[in-house]
């Protein structure tokens, strides 16, 4: 499913729907919110379309994904309200979910209200487009290497298992005293300790992951907690596809909100997939090697 507003990056957001939804081989639900008979606190401050022209937009949108793909099943859904309450009531049935960074990513690294919104509330994973798509690169997918963290593994491998691409899982670990945010007081030697503890916990949260995937090369990556905004910076910059959970407190899809390019010039990130905490484990070898996936 992917949400259009009509907004400048619409064309490439249907685009990159497209390519998902033909790489699981699954049906596109192409979806607009009309915000013209909502009266919320969040209604925007410009002119309303009219219902015709959001239909219009649909209908747009819609032509564009067909030609693309014409063997692709493509459905339009035109609803009236506040875009992220439905929206999250849609993302139960979805698949995946596809919406848009906002228009002015260059000067307001922000998602955008109803995209953030969805961030933590989205049933179903949640991919997100931030700018030029990256053609190459490895699948990077952020892990807490605990079990609850064990769906977005699952989705990492599947996804790279799909694209027939590299996955390098990131774990962070975090330096004693810095969670409370004081300087952290080091033993000769313990960063050595943590660190080795940290990589191991990765080894073993990949391990069962790696042999239901035989064919997705892997490269684990720990690193601390002082490291991980550059870490996160670099990877979506690099990477074809970053894949993240939402997390206990948020603050990585906080960290993955606010990350901008930080040279002048064209804004280039690659796609993010936020992960919905307590999201069944669903990934399995047998989508992986054939390709089919169920319908929306």
């Amino acid at each position: 499913m992917v949400g259009v507003n009509g907004s400048r990056n619409s064309p490439a957001l249907v685009d990159l729907a497209v390519a998902e939804a033909v790489l699981y081989r699954a049906p596109l639900l192409v979806v607009h919110v009309w915000p013209g008979r909502y009266t919320g606190a969040y209604r925007g401050r410009g002119t309303v379309p009219s219902r015709y022209d959001a239909q219009r937009l649909l209908d747009l949108v819609a032509s564009r994904a067909r030609l693309t793909a014409p063997d692709l099943p493509v459905a339009t859904e035109l609803l009236d309200g506040g875009a992220a309450n439905l929206l999250t009531q849609l993302s139960g049935r979805a698949r995946l979910l596809v919406l848009g960074h906002r228009d002015e990513a260059y000067t307001r690294p922000a998602w955008g209200s109803t995209t953030a919104y969805l961030a933590y509330h989205s049933a179903c994973p949640l991919l997100v487009h931030r700018g030029t798509m990256p053609s190459d690169g490895p699948i990077v997918v952020a892990t807490s290497a605990r079990p609850e963290g064990d769906a977005t593994l699952g989705f990492a491998f599947e996804r790279a298992a799909l694209a027939k691409a590299p996955l390098t899982a990131v774990h962070m670990w975090t330096r004693p005293g810095a969670a409370d945010g004081v300087p952290p007081a080091v033993q000769p030697g313990a960063y050595a300790k943590e660190r080795a503890a940290a990589g191991q916990a990765l080894a073993e949260a990949v391990a069962g992951w790696a042999r239901r995937f035989p064919d997705v090369p892997v490269k684990p990556l720990v690193v601390n907690d002082f490291e991980m905004a550059y870490t996160i910076e670099r990877a979506l910059r690099r990477s074809r596809l970053m894949v993240a959970g939402i997390g206990r407190s948020g603050s990585f899809a906080e960290l993955l909100c606010s990350a901008r390019e930080a040279y002048a010039g064209a804004r280039k990130t690659s796609p993010t997939v936020l992960i919905p905490t307590g999201r069944p484990v669903t990934a399995d070898t047998t989508t992986a090697s054939t390709g089919h996936a169920s319908a929306i």
